[in-house]
């Protein structure tokens, strides 16, 4: 028998990191290969962990409620196959110069300095040295509670006394730049200091931060902190939309069981607009730029409180019916749970359709590491000029958040022209739906 290591897996593109919601086994159990052991939450999907062995569940590392980096360790399983193999040390015969005894106590000594994301990003927001803090977890591992212990109980005197030093020194040089320059501004810039937790008051309720909110947290924060985002909008006449889908959308719905949506005929002219503008379907590499063959939109879609974006993939290559039917099974499956890894990555344009919630303008956050987002607003009723008359009209917003380092205004303006165009031609002899 062997002891095989199980780690957090890839659920999904630009998921870095997983919270295990719930262990589905305990130690000692015995499980099949491909058999769930635990359930996994992140910012894109929850999804069961399957076992790559056969075996006996050895030592659980991960606890409940821990967020850990993909790759990072969940659990010990003692199997009889032979790949991946970590020896144990023999309890029968130890040896003081064993290298596998060396080996095994090199892994336990090592675990306090393995620590998890979310725990790196506590201590530097709160200033607290790591090698100072006792772990509770696995092999005196620091886990997110020890980390919020110490912060309640406050900072120890030497890391106050580093932090004064470090505000007094910033002072003293904006102090010394205001004078030497002559700028007036540098004066008022205020000097580093540490946040302080914020406290609730009395009759406040708190809400604990669950794995999920918590990852779409940090992605939101990477996503504004690493690309600048630039913003426009244009308006759309939708009047011929509106009234070519009235006319077909009851008999659409007798014969396909599922509803023809507005948002089917916006995402057929984004995929459109795409083919002819890629710049748009491409995302920042650092030293390149990534421009997608593939046009697979992202969608967000709504279950209760939480938010999924699974992907409609090639909706270049399908009918206006094919795309009505992807949304409908993405999401049933979001409201029933039945999600997967695929049905989540691939992404690489974002269209989100905000005007279900009555918006008629807003400003999307780019889900990383794509170069844009389209929010499409409600459709309203507005008096235009027509001819010199006015008009009542089916107007609607669409407004696009751009990453400026993939992305200018020039081609982005081309790019909504283009969907504009597509849009206020729409028609029975134009647009076919099958």
């Amino acid at each position: 028998m062997e002891l095989r290591r199980i780690t957090m897996p890839q659920l999904g593109e630009s998921v870095t990191e997983g919270t295990v919601s719930n262990w589905l086994v305990k130690e000692g159990d015995y499980i099949e290969k491909y058999d769930a052991i635990a359930e996994v939450m992140t910012d894109k999907v929850n999804a069961e962990v399957p076992s790559t062995f056969s075996g006996t569940i050895k030592e659980i590392v991960a606890n409940e409620g821990e967020t850990i980096a993909v790759g990072e360790l969940m659990c010990y399983i003692e199997s009889n196959t032979q790949e991946d193999k970590v020896v144990e040390p023999s309890t029968n015969h130890p040896t003081t110069n064993s290298p596998i005894t060396t080996k095994t106590s090199n892994e336990s000594s090592t675990m306090k300095q393995r620590y998890s994301p979310v725990v790196m990003r506590l201590a530097q927001e709160h200033a607290i040295n790591l090698e100072e803090v006792t772990g509770t977890g696995k092999h005196g591992r620091v886990t997110r509670k020890d980390i919020e212990k110490r912060i309640s109980e406050g900072q120890k005197d030497t890391t106050k006394k580093e932090i004064k030093q470090v505000v007094a020194a910033t002072t003293d040089s904006q102090a010394a730049s205001s004078t030497e320059n002559g700028n007036a501004f540098n004066e008022f810039i205020p000097p580093i200091t540490r946040r302080k937790p914020i406290k609730p008051n009395p009759g406040d309720t708190e809400i604990p931060v669950t794995g999920l909110r918590r990852t779409i947290a940090n992605n939101m924060v990477r996503s504004k902190t690493e690309i600048p985002h630039a913003w426009m909008m244009i308006e759309v006449d939708v009047t011929e939309l509106v009234s070519y889908r009235n006319e077909v959308k009851d008999a659409f719905k007798e014969n396909e069981g599922y509803n023809l949506s507005y948002f089917a005929f916006f995402l057929n002219a984004v995929a459109k607009a795409l083919k002819k503008f890629p710049e748009l379907n491409s995302c920042w590499a650092g030293d390149k730029i990534i421009q997608r063959k593939e046009i697979n939109l992202s969608i967000a879609v709504a279950h209760g409180k939480e938010l999924y974006v699974p992907v409609i993939k090639n909706v270049d290559e399908k009918s206006i019916k094919g795309i009505a039917k992807e949304i409908a099974e993405l999401s049933h499956k979001a409201r029933t749970g039945k999600l997967t890894q695929q049905d989540m990555e691939g992404g690489t344009f974002t269209v989100n359709n905000t005007g279900s919630f009555g918006s008629v303008q807003s400003m999307g956050v780019i889900n990383y590491p794509q170069a844009a987002i389209l929010q499409v607003e409600s459709i309203v009723k507005r008096p235009v000029i027509i001819d010199n008359m006015f008009a009542a009209r089916d107007m609607v917003n669409l407004c696009l958040s751009l990453d400026h380092r993939v992305l200018d205004g020039v081609i982005c303006g081309a790019f909504m022209s283009h969907v504009k165009s597509i849009l206020e031609n729409i028609s029975s002899d134009t647009t076919p739906i099958y």
